[in-house]
C-alpha cells in the first residue's frame, strides 16, 4: 500500500531527531486519542536488555496454547513495520493488516496536530489504538528504550512487569553501569503487579530488589523463586508450586533455557490454572526470527559453502556474544566445524565486547556494512574490532559477497556460518533469504 508505505517513511523521519526520554508527548497524544492506554486487555510489561523479545515469544506461544488471544507489542522489526504489531484471535494471531495499520497511524498523526513527538512515541500510540479496538485476553508489550521514560510506560496497571538480563546497552541514554541501567529498567514496576527477574549481575538484581520493594511490587527472581535445569534431554522448572517436567525449547540456545523459565515463571504467577500442557505444547512451538534461526533452505543458504550450516542472530553487545559463542562450542563439541563469523554493526555498539567471547573459538570474521541504517558502522571498523581481539578478519561488500567468497574456498569440513552483530543486518538476511517474519 504505497499510502502506507510514505506515511511510515514521513513519519520515521521523527526517528532522526535527538531522544528526549519523557512520557509528556506520548501521554497527551494518548489524551487526544481517547486514552486508548486505558482500555487494554491484561498487560505483562517486558523491559531488560537481552532475551526481551524470546521470553514473549515463549508467553505468547504458551498462552496461546492454552486457547488465549494474545496481542503482541515488539521492536525493532527485521522486514517489515507490521511485525511489532500482532492482533490476537482464537487459534492465534496474526500481524496487524495494512489497512487497520495505516488507519491507526493516519488517526495518530491527525491526533497530533504537527506537535513535538517521536516515531516510536506515535507508532506506540497507534499500537495501543489497535489493541483496545480488538478484544483479547492478555497484551505483551516489550519496552523499547529503557523503561522509565519509554513510550510504552504510560501502561498504569500492569498484571506483570519482566525485566530480562539487564547488561550494557545504549549507555549514551540510560547510562554507563549496570546499576545505571537496572535502575532505569526498574521504572516499569507497579505497586501491587508481581515483578518477575530473570537472571541478573550482582549489581543489577541489588538496584532491581530495592526498586521492587519501593513501589511495592512482589518480586519473584530467578535462582531464588525458581530456577530452571536441563535434565536428560528435558528442561525441569521448579518453583514454590513444584516441577515441570518439559522439552528442551524450540529456541536453540542455553540462554533460551533462562528465558523460557522467566517467561513460565511469569504466567504461572499470573495464570496458576494452566494446565502442563500449555506449557509444553508453548516451548515446542515457539518462534522468534533471528535468534540463532537456523536459515537451512532459501537464497541465503544456496550461496553459503556446500554444507555449511548458516545461523542467524541479531545480537549485538558483550553478553549476547557471550551467550552465542556458548552456543556455538556447544555446537563444536557435537559437531566440529571451522566457525566463520559474518558480522556488522552499527556505531553505538560495542563490536569489540561482541566478538571478544569468540577468541579461540573462530576462525575468521567476514566484516559487512549493515545498509539498511545511516548509522552503520564502516566495515573496516568492524574487521579491526575483531583483529584487535586477536581473530582474523577481511572486509566484504555485502552479505552476499561475504557468503560468495566463502563458497569459492575448499574446505576441509563444511564451514559453520554464524551472522550476527546487529537486528538491521539481520533483516537484510531474511529479507535476502526471502523468508520475512510471519
Amino acid at each position: 500500500m504505497d499510502s502506507l508505505d510514505a506515511l511510515l517513511a514521513r513519519l520515521f523521519t521523527l526517528h532522526r531527531k535527538t531522544i528526549e526520554l519523557s512520557l509528556g508527548r506520548i501521554e497527551r497524544l494518548l489524551a487526544a486519542l481517547g486514552s486508548p492506554e486505558k482500555r487494554l486487555p491484561p498487560i505483562v510489561h517486558v523491559a531488560g536488555t537481552n532475551g526481551k523479545g524470546s521470553t514473549i515469544a515463549f508467553m505468547r506461544a504458551i498462552l496461546e496454547a492454552a486457547g488465549k488471544r494474545v496481542h503482541v507489542y515488539t521492536s525493532p522489526h527485521l522486514i517489515r513495520f507490521h511485525e511489532r504489531i500482532r492482533l490476537g484471535a482464537e487459534g492465534g494471531g496474526s500481524l496487524v493488516g495494512d489497512g487497520a495499520l495505516f488507519a491507526a497511524l493516519t488517526a495518530c498523526d491527525q491526533a497530533n496536530k504537527g506537535e513535538p513527538v517521536t516515531f516510536f512515541e506515535v507508532t506506540t500510540a497507534a499500537a495501543f489504538k489497535l489493541f483496545s479496538e480488538h478484544p483479547a485476553d492478555y497484551l505483551l508489550v516489550e519496552v523499547g528504550l529503557g523503561g522509565r521514560f519509554d513510550a510504552t510506560n504510560v501502561i498504569a496497571r500492569p498484571k506483570a512487569t519482566v525485566v530480562a538480563p539487564v547488561s550494557i546497552d545504549h549507555p549514551e541514554f540510560l547510562g554507563a553501569t549496570v546499576d545505571k541501567i537496572a535502575f532505569e529498567k526498574a521504572g516499569i514496576f507497579k505497586p501491587g503487579a508481581p515483578a518477575i527477574v530473570s537472571i541478573q549481575q550482582d549489581a543489577a538484581l541489588a538496584v532491581l530488589e530495592r526498586e521492587a520493594s519501593r513501589v511495592g511490587a512482589p518480586l519473584i527472581a530467578a535462582a531464588r523463586n525458581y530456577e530452571a535445569r536441563e535434565e536428560h534431554g528435558r528442561l525441569v522448572f521448579e518453583d514454590d508450586r513444584g516441577l515441570l517436567d518439559l522439552p528442551l525449547p524450540r529456541l536453540v540456545g542455553r540462554h533460551q533455557h533462562q528465558n523460557a523459565a522467566t517467561a513460565i515463571a511469569t504466567l504461572r504467577a499470573i495464570e496458576p490454572s494452566l494446565a502442563p500442557a500449555a506449557f509444553e505444547d508453548g516451548l515446542a512451538r515457539a518462534e522468534w526470527p533471528a535468534r540463532l534461526q537456523n536459515l537451512a533452505t532459501g537464497r541465503v543458504a544456496a550461496l553459503a559453502p556446500a554444507g555449511a550450516e548458516v545461523w542467524l542472530d541479531g545480537g549485538h553487545n558483550e553478553d549476547a556474544g557471550r551467550a552465542l559463542a556458548q552456543a556455538m562450542a556447544e555446537f563444536e563439541d557435537l559437531t566440529q566445524r571451522p566457525l566463520v563469523i559474518v558480522c556488522g554493526s552499527l556505531a553505538s555498539k560495542d563490536t569489540g565486547g561482541f566478538l571478544r567471547p569468540f577468541q579461540g573459538l573462530a576462525q575468521e570474521v567476514l566484516a559487512v556494512p549493515v545498509n539498511a541504517d545511516q548509522y552503520a558502522k564502516p566495515a573496516a571498523e568492524v574487521a579491526a574490532a575483531a583483529t584487535t581481539n586477536g581473530i582474523p578478519a577481511a572486509v566484504c561488500d555485502s552479505v552476499k559477497s561475504a557468503l560468495v567468497f566463502l563458497a569459492a574456498r575448499e574446505w576441509p569440513a563444511p564451514p559453520r556460518v554464524l551472522i550476527a552483530g546487529s537486528l538491521y543486518l539481520a533483516g537484510e538476511v531474511l529479507a535476502l533469504n526471502g523468508t520475512p517474519p510471519e
